[in-house]
């Protein structure tokens, strides 16, 4: 080929001289047409002897066989590529699904926690109501003791000073004697 480029370089480099202009007869070689022409015509006999229009649609085959192998490879990976996505899509969703049902799960075992809480919060409360009535009774039991024993007190002190100021002494050593006498047969 580059002995065909170069033929035709030469051929052209000594047609197109501007001493050999287009002048006279046409079939003559001082006519720059007819040169062009007669250069033209050989430097597609060399084109077609050297079988160059072969070799060029076999390159171009190749480089078409080239591009479709590419082509078709191009595809295959699109394919694997949809088949990968759609893969990935469903995992996806699976996933989603997954974690749906987990926070479903939680929000369940959340209000089950909560209710026991609430149960638990009665169950404590119950227990403190019937701590601090247990606690206000002992309170009102030993108020109402003190009370009495306040009002015995009371009540003694008051008989006591009502008993002194009706009392005599005779009455008041009677008294004594028979109170020593009953102490007397009560210890022995």
């Amino acid at each position: 080929m580059r002995h065909m480029l170069t033929l035709a370089a030469t051929l052209s480099a000594l047609g197109a001289t501007p001493a050999l202009a287009a002048t006279g007869p046409f079939f003559s070689l001082g006519n720059t047409d007819f040169v062009v022409l007669l250069a033209f015509i050989l430097f597609v006999v060399v084109l077609i002897y050297f079988n160059i229009p072969s070799l060029l649609a076999g390159m171009l085959d190749k480089r078409a066989a080239g591009i479709q192998s590419e082509l078709d490879e191009a595809r295959a990976l699109r394919e694997e590529a949809q088949t990968l996505l759609a893969s990935y899509e469903r995992k996806q969703r699976e996933v989603q699904e997954q974690a749906d049902r987990i926070v479903a799960q939680a929000k369940s075992e959340a209000q089950e926690a909560a209710e026991q809480a609430k149960a638990d919060l009665a169950r404590s409360l119950e227990r403190r109501m019937a701590a601090a009535e247990d606690q206000i009774a002992s309170a009102e039991a030993a108020a109402v003791k003190e009370v009495r024993d306040r009002a015995v007190t009371v009540a003694v002190a008051a008989a006591r000073d009502v008993i002194a100021r009706q009392m005599t002494e005779q009455q008041s050593s009677k008294l004594i004697d028979d109170a020593i006498a009953d102490v007397g047969a009560k210890l022995h």
